[in-house]
């Protein structure tokens, strides 16, 4: 069977090459991702370094590998779903092909293990073709990543042959679960069912698939139904769970949405009498090649519901912070400054009170209790309890921040739910490993933005890091007038507290595009060339439909608009189900959002969603046009009784 495999690979390799390069890009992605991962889970740290540069630094290998497991996660998730629906769609145009070899005498077995062997040979193709171009993919990626500022600019991937075994199981495993349903459904098909295009040979909506679709359905709203009760960081790791399950739950059910889009598609272009015949043509295609429709719909519908998805998601986080802050801050200036400035801010005219914020670094043992100890680095800020109640609206979930007074420590409830850290316990921090226990003597509300640890000032050593002030100002004082004194005596920068949030909230969307860029730029290329790849297979089987469609009349540019407003119905079907994945994915993430902030925050990324349509609008309509026109270039005589 290996060797039919091969020679039909070698025959119809038009039907393939797609889905080859699909996994090529695959085993790419998680080849460099996997050496990036590697060298960024065990950095080099530079000798020299204050705890705070440390600090920083770890900090951001840890992005970049939380990062990296998401583009691998990705990556496999995308090549898996892309390879099935290409492989579906292949299998169905060849079920003529299939029902003459049972015919013949092949058994169900014989037929999937035919073709199981075509996935094989486009897998090691496939992943012959990813180690090599992986080599320049990984030099890329870490570009990239010193480029976005997640790493530092001597950061250094070596290769090494251990990834080979990877890359290996990527690819064939990619297109080996690619075809695994498609083999099972076209070795089930009747032979002469298939022959005649009647019962489950016709039928695109089984019963396993009703089945399917609506079980991920059902799934993904309960995801978005319990996120808000998880909360914090476990709701935001859930929105990718919820966009991935909503994504394959609609892909099942397009074959649905198909024909409505085509009546609406009908409906909108009979308002025009010249446009009629195309429209109708158009949509008695949609309904006819709803198997087709559905297919090239896939990688949008992917595209579309990942990247809005995510990108809703991060937009949601950041409107969330900026409500947060203005929400919890009580002041009227922000002063930042590299030196300590209490006592000077506070005898300038005009202040009634500054509160400092001086952020600290220390670890703690996350591990289980009795077990060996895992050290963590964490983020606190050390603050005066008095003046930090004066300038903030924080209450608390439980005891007093009046006891915050040496060996004692405030915690937030929601950085390790698992710890369940009470009022009376005790935590072990470690400065320059010499372990220190604290007393809990308060719990923090979870926050999307933290603080983490409140400590009062001078239990963890300060380095020479920058300090925030929040600045209250005396009544029927203007603030501008006390921002002029502290820029006149040099205490430092001064800004309002609306400047400032405006200002930070910029600054975490310019940190959301980047992960945005990290996390799907190279995922959505390869996703557009699925899109380029479905409509190619699609048109490939349709020479002799446009050629009898020639010659009841049409002319050639009639087919060809015709073509294009067929896919242009497909593009809609994409987007439409695309959107309602990543409209899934923003409402639970909202929730979440609004439930830790206390308002409603609703963020949606129209602009995004808009550059996206019209992309994938341009892709599939010039795709269309091209492949249409290739597919009548012969006189229509000679084509119209052909088989493909």
């Amino acid at each position: 069977m290996i060797g039919m495999s091969w020679s039909t690979f070698r025959d119809r390799w038009q039907l393939f090459v797609g889905a080859m390069v699909t996994v090529c890009f695959g085993v790419a992605l998680v080849q460099s991702s996997l050496l990036a991962l590697v060298a960024a889970g065990d950095p080099a740290v530079p000798a020299g370094l204050s705890a705070a540069e440390e600090q920083a630094l770890r900090d951001g290998y840890d992005t970049v590998t939380g990062l990296l497991g998401m583009i691998v996660f990705l990556s496999v998730f995308i090549a898996v779903f892309i390879v099935g629906s290409t492989f579906a769609f292949t299998v169905a145009q060849r079920r003529r092909d299939l029902a003459l070899l049972r015919l013949t005498g092949a058994s169900r077995r014989q037929v999937r293990r035919l073709l199981l062997g075509e996935a094989l040979v486009l897998g090691l193709l496939g992943t012959g073709a990813g180690v090599l171009v992986g080599l320049p993919l990984l030099r890329f990626e870490v570009w990239m990543l010193t480029r976005l500022g997640f790493v530092p600019a001597g950061f250094t991937v070596g290769w090494g042959f251990w990834v080979l075994p990877f890359a290996v199981a990527t690819g064939v495993g990619v297109a080996v679960l690619g075809v695994l349903g498609a083999s099972r459904r076209a070795s089930r098909v009747r032979a002469l069912d298939a022959l005649r295009e009647t019962g489950r040979a016709a039928r695109v909506m089984t019963w396993p698939r009703w089945i399917w679709g609506l079980f991920c359905l059902a799934g993904g709203i309960a995801l978005i139904t319990l996120a808000p009760a998880v909360g914090g960081d476990a709701a935001l790791a859930l929105s990718l769970l919820v966009c991935i399950v909503l994504v394959m739950a609609f892909s099942a059910l397009s074959p649905v949405v198909v024909p409505l889009v085509g009546r609406l598609l009908g409906g909108l272009t009979r308002l025009s009498a010249r446009r009629a015949l195309l429209a109708d043509l158009a949509h008695a295609n949609l309904r006819d090649g709803v198997r087709r429709s559905a297919a090239t719909a896939a990688p949008i519908l992917v595209l579309v519901g990942l990247v809005v998805g995510i990108g809703g998601t991060l937009d949601a986080v950041t409107a969330g912070s900026r409500q947060e802050a203005l929400r919890t801050l009580n002041g009227d200036l922000i002063v930042t400054s590299d030196r300590s400035i209490t006592g000077d801010l506070t005898a300038l005219d005009g202040v009634r009170a500054a509160s400092a914020e001086v952020p600290v670094t220390f670890r703690i043992d996350v591990g289980v209790p009795g077990e060996q100890p895992e050290f963590e680095a964490v983020d606190g800020t050390a603050i005066d309890p008095a003046t930090y109640q004066l300038t903030h609206r924080m209450p608390l979930e439980a005891g007093s921040l009046d006891a915050l007074r040496g060996d004692t420590v405030a915690v937030n409830s929601g950085y390790a739910p698992e710890q369940r850290w009470r009022v009376g316990g005790t935590l072990r921090i470690f400065v320059d490993d010499t372990p220190r226990d604290l007393r809990i003597v308060a719990v923090l509300p979870l926050r999307i933005a933290g603080p983490d640890f409140l400590l009062p000032d001078g239990v963890v050593p300060v380095g020479d890091v920058e300090r925030r002030y929040v600045v209250q100002v005396d009544e029927g004082v203007d603030p501008a007038v006390v921002a002029a004194r502290v820029r006149t005596a040099g205490l430092g920068t001064v800004s309002t507290v609306a400047d400032f949030v405006r200002d930070d909230v910029d600054r975490q969307q310019r940190n959301s595009l980047k992960v945005m860029v990290a996390l799907l730029g190279l995922a959505a290329l390869y996703t557009l060339i699925a899109m380029v790849n479905a409509v190619v297979i699609a048109a490939a089987d349709r020479s002799a439909e446009f050629a009898t469609a020639r010659l009841t009349g049409l002319t050639r540019r009639q087919v060809v608009r015709a073509a294009l407003w067929e896919s242009l119905a497909v593009v809609v079907v994409g987007l439409l189900l695309g959107g309602l994945a990543a409209a899934g994915t923003v409402t639970g993430v909202s929730a979440a959002v609004s439930d830790i902030v206390g308002v409603a925050v609703v963020s949606v990324p129209w602009l995004l969603f808009a550059a996206l349509s019209a992309g994938s609008a341009l892709v599939v309509g010039v795709t269309s046009v091209l492949t249409t026109m290739a597919a009548t270039r012969q006189p229509a005589v000679s084509l119209a009784g052909s088989r493909e």
